[in-house]
């Protein structure tokens, strides 16, 4: 693959959107650096084997959103494999279960040390490393970034976070001709979804389907082609932007 081809480091890609986006890179000739979690159980070489069936380039490297210090070392990893950082997708996070009264100061912490500073520390060192123009973005999501859901409040806190976050990153960072967006995906089929515990699950899910326009649940392959787009030189003047991605859920008049 060409050196001028464009690198992006995508966190939380050993499955689900995350996964899908680097298939998506891989297609268009983008080099990934698949960010995977240490205690995830999902296998990030299946990432890596998708990527290279679609005739593209990755390295997989380790990541705790947690920690400044490896996200650091996980941006810079792009340039150490690479030479180059053009892209940075925020997309890993944790979904847990906590009614409002069982909301002790640790669990509120934990979320939004994950979910809303990991998403702060993966922008900060992807743009501090970007020499030319860039684009981040970062995956918040329905819960939060449109409604509010019981017995979620530290996620949906985190998720709405994320927006403000975005909105201020594209305002500092536009005269550097660094793009900075938000996905805002609705119900998507994906492991988190799936569970059954901190979820809907895999019947919850089913049954919420059949109340969306589109008639189903989306994909992560239909998530990550929007990121794909907010990435690209074809949304060169969209930025400090949230995308809904929900097949029309949000948009539907209850009876």
């Amino acid at each position: 693959m060409e050196s001028e081809a464009k690198v992006a480091i995508v966190t939380g890609a050993a499955s689900g959107i995350g996964r899908a986006l680097a298939a998506h890179y891989a297609r268009h000739r983008v080099r990934t650096v698949i960010g995977t979690f240490p205690g995830d159980p999902h296998d990030p070489e299946e990432t890596l084997r998708r990527v290279r069936e679609a005739g593209g380039e990755g390295v997989v490297q380790e990541v705790d959103v947690r920690s400044t210090a490896s996200v650091d070392a996980f941006a810079q990893r792009a340039l150490e494999a690479y030479g180059r950082l053009d892209y940075a997708v925020a997309n890993a996070g944790v979904l847990r279960n906590s009614p409002l009264a069982e909301m002790s100061d640790e669990r509120w912490d934990d979320m939004l040390n994950v979910d809303l500073t990991g998403v702060l520390r993966t922008l900060r060192a992807a743009a501090g490393r970007m020499e030319g123009p860039g684009a981040l973005v970062a995956v918040s999501s329905i819960a939060g970034g449109v409604y509010g859901w019981d017995e979620h409040a530290h996620y949906a806190a985190a998720k709405a976070g994320v927006l403000g976050l975005v909105r201020s990153v594209a305002v500092e960072l536009g005269p550097r001709h660094i793009r900075a967006n938000a996905v805002i995906p609705g119900l998507i089929e994906t492991p988190q979804s799936l569970d059954p515990v901190n979820s809907l699950g895999p019947e919850g899910l089913a049954r919420a389907g059949r109340d969306i326009p589109w008639g189903r649940v989306g994909t992560p392959e239909e998530v990550a082609d929007v990121i794909g787009f907010l990435t690209s030189d074809g949304s060169s003047y969209i930025t400090g932007q949230s995308l809904i991605v929900d097949g029309g859920l949000t948009v539907k008049m209850r009876a």
